[in-house]
């Protein structure tokens, strides 16, 4: 009777463990890839992984704004997520996130960056585009800016960030959505 048993085990410890990540995590579609590689602005991202954390989630907002995220949500679950780090490349240069919240200039990588959030949240203007940097640790976040790259540019981890440009005028650019249809003769 144990003998026979023995497999039943096996086989209920197999099918468990399946279920033992409920997140059920998958690389980003290839759609999102190719919309990154493609896009008209540089690009900011950290890799496939990225201290230990894969990328979990990418999306195109109507903004423009392309989001990374690396590692499982933290706090928070479906339709709600606070992930151990996000890297948001905006098109939109002529606004860099922060607002009225206390923040502090650092130089990084050349580039002048405002660091809020106790250094959990970095927003560096460079080149076209303005990175931001969430995570959950200060540590975390400064080694992503040390480490992020454009996926469809040249560049190296580590290596001086381009200047920031004027106002690209992205801003003032209506969206797709904003634009109303096209006026049509009625016959």
């Amino acid at each position: 009777m144990r003998l026979a048993a023995l497999p039943l085990a096996g086989l209920c410890a197999l099918l468990l463990g399946g279920c033992g990540n409920t997140l059920q995590d998958k690389p980003i579609s290839h759609t999102t890839l190719e919309q990154l590689i493609v896009a008209p602005f540089p690009v900011y991202w950290l890799g496939g992984t990225f201290e230990g954390y894969s990328i979990t989630e990418g999306n195109h907002d109507p903004s423009g704004a392309f989001s990374l995220q690396y590692g499982d949500c933290v706090h928070g679950g479906q339709g709600f997520c606070v992930s151990p780090l996000r890297i948001i490349t905006s098109p939109d240069n002529s606004f860099v996130p922060g607002g009225s919240a206390p923040s502090r200039p650092s130089s990084i990588r050349g580039a002048t960056a405002r660091v809020s959030e106790e250094g959990r949240a970095i927003a560096i203007p460079t080149g076209p585009v303005v990175v931001s940097i969430f995570a959950e640790t200060p540590a975390l976040a400064a080694a992503a800016a040390r480490a992020m790259v454009a996926i469809n540019a040249l560049g190296s981890p580590g290596r001086p960030l381009p200047a920031r440009l004027p106002d690209t005028g992205f801003g003032s650019t209506p969206l797709p959505t904003q634009m109303p249809p096209p006026l049509r003769r009625l016959s």
